[in-house]
């Protein structure tokens, strides 16, 4: 029997945690944190925080129910906060279990527990290429399958069990277009199916979206058409999208040299995302630089602001959030933001009163100033309703468990299952975090 631990992540878009179970053996899927509830965002070291207030305020999962199970391994999807953000704060309840993942996830997490401050992390961590089988115990193997989402090296993790594979896609979506080159494995995904799926652990973010999630070209080909025409005015031009998101950084800085301007990366996040990408080959800094700490982000942005005309900056702060770079711009802070500068949000709001709230007292601010604004150059790195059709279609999965979503994302993945012949109860299964479900 597979029994299926939904740890974190089956209420809320947020804190992933799963455990996969078979023969008493347990490999664990994620280990995230949930942003909102503490008003922290990428730019903000998470590890100043205690666990014990991050789980009161419901910020990371509550792992109560596996801790004394047998865990022969931890597995990581991919480096965003929401899937990584807690492995220094859970981690050390299971000592000297091996964490696994692609390189940029693992030196992302390597990142997260060198900053911690509680507690010491002892659980060696490997760094796994694509298509590598690991043995993580008799029973158990592990295997990363490359997809595509909006971080680098992000994976599908299987854990390959006697009774069949159990297939965790993490976040995904299918870009067959990405401007940095990576594609899903379609190869590897049919063979799977082929092989024998017993059990799709699946996000369902985007699910209700009824359509298939556009590549990222076309957020490059949508910010390549407002930055590169000939009416442009030559005032300030300042960008902002998420840290993490190294494709569209790339796109950015792709665009500021073509403009004869220079990319300017301000903030901590970004400095740390960029620079781990940077020593891996993941993107090219050419015309560009990054700065983080106080003091020289209070001289770039001075000197930026004598010549506006000959930077593009790309700031942290795309949701508003308290301490961002452009929320403290909007308040009048590092830099005299007004009528000579466009902002451009290269990222949508994140689906949650906190954020939509934040979000929109930094608009309102930024318009008092009189900024010009443009909104919506971007594309989701998320799967919609017809990417997760056509995996369901490829791996066939004997059952299916939806996962990283509210409820109703959940109910809507249910749905779609039943398009394709399944059925809620007899082999796909909606949960809720703290349960598990048991697959004969």
């Amino acid at each position: 029997m597979i029994k299926v631990h939904t740890i974190g992540g089956y209420e809320e878009v947020g804190k992933n945690m799963t455990a996969v179970e078979y023969n008493g053996e347990v490999v664990v899927i994620d280990m995230g944190i949930r942003l909102d509830r503490v008003l922290i965002h990428e730019d903000v070291n998470i590890q100043q925080f205690s666990a014990k207030e991050l789980q009161k305020l419901g910020a990371i999962p509550d792992d109560s129910s596996i801790r004394d199970k047998k865990v022969v391994a931890i597995a990581l999807t991919h480096g965003h906060l929401d899937h990584i953000g807690a492995i220094a704060k859970l981690a050390p309840h299971y000592p000297d279990v091996p964490i696994y993942g692609t390189p940029y996830t693992i030196k992302l997490a390597k990142g997260e527990v060198k900053s911690e401050q509680y507690f010491e992390v002892r659980n060696p961590m490997y760094e796994t290429e694509y298509g590598e089988m690991v043995q993580v115990s008799e029973n158990l193997a592990i295997e990363f399958v490359r997809i595509t989402h909006s971080i680098p090296q992000a994976s599908m993790v299987v854990v390959h069990t006697p009774e069949g594979a159990v297939v965790h896609t993490g976040d995904f979506k299918f870009d067959n277009n990405n401007p940095l080159g990576e594609r899903p494995d379609y190869k590897r995904l049919k063979e799977l199916g082929r092989e024998g799926v017993k059990v799709l652990i699946a996000e369902s973010t985007r699910v209700s979206e009824p359509t298939k999630t556009p590549s990222e070209a076309v957020a490059q080909m949508l910010l390549e058409d407002f930055f590169l025409y000939d009416g442009m005015d030559e005032h300030g031009l300042i960008a902002t999208t998420f840290a993490s998101h190294i494709p569209r950084l790339q796109e950015l800085i792709w665009i500021a040299n073509k403009m004869g301007r220079q990319a300017v990366f301000v903030g901590r996040s970004l400095a740390k995302y960029t620079g781990i990408a940077k020593q891996l080959g993941l993107i090219k800094m050419k015309g560009a630089r990054a700065v983080r700490s106080p003091n020289a982000v209070r001289k770039v942005l001075r000197e930026v602001s004598e010549a506006r005309e000959n930077y593009l900056l790309v700031v942290t702060g795309h949701q508003g959030e308290p301490g961002a770079v452009l929320t403290r711009m909007a308040e009048g802070q590092l830099y005299d933001i007004g009528k000579r500068d466009t902002v451009v949000f290269s990222a949508g709001t994140i689906p949650n009163p906190l954020n939509r709230a934040q979000r929109y007292v930094l608009e309102t601010k930024l318009r008092m100033k009189g900024v010009r604004m443009i909104k919506d150059l971007h594309v989701s790195g998320h799967a919609s309703r017809e990417d997760h059709r056509y995996l369901i279609r490829m791996l066939n999965p004997e059952n299916i468990v939806p996962a990283h979503g509210e409820f109703r994302m959940l109910t809507h993945y249910a749905e779609l299952a039943e398009e394709e012949g399944y059925l809620i109860g007899r082999d796909v299964f909606v949960s809720r975090n703290g349960y598990r479900v048991e697959i004969g």
